[in-house]
């Protein structure tokens, strides 16, 4: 029996959309509350309250975000799955027929659709529909709880650096180390997440830093703005 032993890029997209998205908006999210909140002047205990407010909130909040986003996608599978069983119960020729007419479009001939579309049924029919009737299969199946955890986990992960710096440094080495520790990670992720989807290292890394490089300089403008009013 020959053995498919090939991993395929695809594969990858559940979890490691929701680790890297999770953990990019940790670093960037935390690092800048703590440097905007820095930037006000205020106190070391002040920023780090912050950080750790920011790292648990934030936790939180891309685990619900993600189980809510991730289970309405479940439903409508799980609905459209239903409705599948129901017409192959009811009229099982018409959804032979309509099987036999997707191989056609690409590129079979009637009789050989036909009988690819009888041996895939006889075989699996629910699965026949979902798969080349609707585009889902399980490798793309919409997995709720474990999307959620790798949010709130990555995020979590990315946030506890800022919130480091943030308890080892003061004053404007604070907001320094912040801003560039984050930034070199970021930089880091971006290009591991480029890697791991097949794109480039370098273009992967120098969009996510620059994104946090503008987000960190925007929340600094503001902190100092309100620092100096306030």
């Amino acid at each position: 029996m020959i053995r498919h032993h090939e991993k395929h890029l695809v594969q990858r997209i559940g979890w490691m959309r929701a680790s890297v998205l999770g953990a990019n908006d940790g670093i960037l999210s935390t690092a800048s509350l703590i440097v905007g909140v820095a930037a006000a002047n205020s106190s070391q205990p002040q920023i780090l309250l912050t950080g750790i407010a920011g790292l648990v909130a934030g936790a939180m909040s891309m685990a619900a975000g993600e189980y809510v986003s991730v289970s309405s996608q479940s439903d409508t599978e799980n609905a459209d799955r239903g409705r599948e069983q129901r017409e192959l119960e009811e009229d099982p020729e018409s959804e032979r027929r309509e099987l036999a007419a997707i191989y056609r479009t690409r590129g079979l001939d009637s009789a050989l659709a036909l009988q690819v579309a009888d041996q895939l049924m006889a075989h699996d029919a629910l699965g026949a529909h979902m798969r080349d009737e609707l585009g889902i299969n399980e490798i793309m199946v919409a997995r709720p709880v474990q999307a959620a955890l790798f949010s709130a986990a990555s995020f979590a992960a990315g946030a506890i650096l800022p919130v480091l710096m943030a308890l080892i440094f003061t004053g404007t080495r604070l907001v320094e180390a912040v801003t560039i520790a984050s930034l070199l990670l970021l930089a880091v992720l971006g290009a591991i997440g480029a890697r791991a989807g097949g794109a480039s290292l370098w273009r992967g890394a120098l969009r996510v830093a620059f994104w946090g490089a503008l987000a960190m300089g925007a929340t600094a403008l503001i902190g100092k703005l309100a620092g100096t009013q306030l």
